[in-house]
């Protein structure tokens, strides 16, 4: 199955069936740049799962994923696969293929699981700074090889 690229919006899924959308936040617990806003604008409960879930530390990790349900049939999933904000002192980016990796493996489980479509925009090539070259092998690795349907949207 290959991923699907369509032009729109990823916070607007157009499937029938369950949907999770997928983005990425970092590991410092911060949410106020890039993809999250449109998020935000559409729901609050993500942003307040996530900061939450920061603040008690409870498996708040690199490649760990938080799921919060926004309606009956959709699912954000909050993906931490960047550490921290900024470049580090070697000059390599927030990303972490590895995190994203291990988060985008949970989120096939529970695509299979919830019998669910997964949708999201180019996941880690904006503020994170990864590239699409790196992240779409990552997206058929965990999902699209395992007859996931995904969408990747741009806008």
């Amino acid at each position: 199955m290959a991923i699907n690229y369509i032009k729109g919006d990823a916070t607007n899924p157009s499937s029938e069936s369950n949907k999770v959308i997928v983005h990425v936040c970092n590991d410092i617990g911060g949410w106020g740049k890039g993809f999250v806003m449109a998020i935000s604008k559409r729901w609050k409960t993500p942003e307040q799962q996530y900061r939450t879930w920061f603040q008690t530390k409870d498996n708040f990790s690199l490649g760990q994923v938080q799921f919060v349900q926004v309606e009956e049939d959709l699912w954000i999933a909050n993906l931490i696969g960047q550490h921290k904000i900024n470049r580090d002192e070697a000059g390599n980016p927030p990303i972490r293929y590895e995190a994203i990796l291990s988060g985008l493996e949970k989120v096939g489980q529970f695509a299979i699981d919830n019998n669910a479509t997964v949708h999201m925009p180019r996941i880690g090539c904006g503020l994170a700074g990864g590239t699409w070259d790196k992240i779409e092998p990552l997206i058929i690795a965990a999902l699209t090889s395992k007859d996931i349907q995904v969408t990747v949207y741009d806008f």
